[in-house]
């Protein structure tokens, strides 16, 4: 198992981070705290500052030997030589595998269907991420999922990624019912001090 196919998978936030000293600040103490992965979400349509933000986590990944992945942009993934997350309308899983190459990391929403699972582990996906599991603060929305789920996919034998409300309360049973990565927004940039709660989360992986 790879380095970055189990702990914890930090997701950025542009109103939790809402500028680029706040942005590197906050993700350098996740990342020196000890995250497997993270990812960089930013909504906006603002292609310069996309770029921009981005690289500048590329190169501080690179000093904490963490991959990089994309939120839904395989074009920018391909220009800095990094990962890929697509949601379930964002783009074929197959073709992000075509053009990023075989030793990208392509990760793929799956939410509660195991089906699409299949689909996505059959194109080419290195993870499947399934959830929400509980109420969440960043896609409120979302379809829940049920934590059984995960021990379904374990079939496909590729890392299940829990995300959706997870916190310190319910972390453990998380990791418990078979999720390698845990996927946080708010529990981990929700905090002052992203490093201290990085921490405090990794004791679920690493006692």
């Amino acid at each position: 198992m790879s380095q970055w196919q189990r702990g914890l998978y930090a997701l950025t936030d542009a109103h939790l981070m809402p500028d680029d000293a706040t942005l590197i600040y906050r993700c350098e103490g996740a990342l020196d705290a000890g995250i497997a992965l993270l990812q960089y979400r930013d909504k906006s349509g603002d292609e310069g500052r996309r770029e921009r933000q981005a690289r500048a986590l590329k190169a501080l990944c690179d000093q904490y030997e963490t991959p990089l992945i994309i939120n839904d942009d395989a074009a920018l993934a391909w220009r800095l030589g990094v990962g890929v997350h697509l949601g379930r309308s964002d783009g074929s899983i197959a073709r992000a595998r075509q053009v990023l190459g075989p030793d990208a990391i392509i990760g793929a929403t799956c939410q509660g269907s195991l089906e699409f699972a299949e689909q996505a582990a059959g194109e080419g996906a290195s993870y499947l991420a399934f959830g929400r599991f509980y109420p969440s603060q960043t896609k409120p929305d979302a379809p829940p999922a049920d934590l059984s789920i995960l021990e379904q996919a374990a079939r496909f034998g590729l890392p299940r990624v829990a995300i959706g409300g997870i916190d310190a309360d319910n972390i453990d049973a998380t990791v418990s019912g078979g999720a390698d990565l845990i996927a946080l927004v708010h529990g981990i940039f929700g905090h002052e001090d992203p490093g201290a709660a990085v921490h405090r989360l990794n004791q679920s992986f690493h006692g």
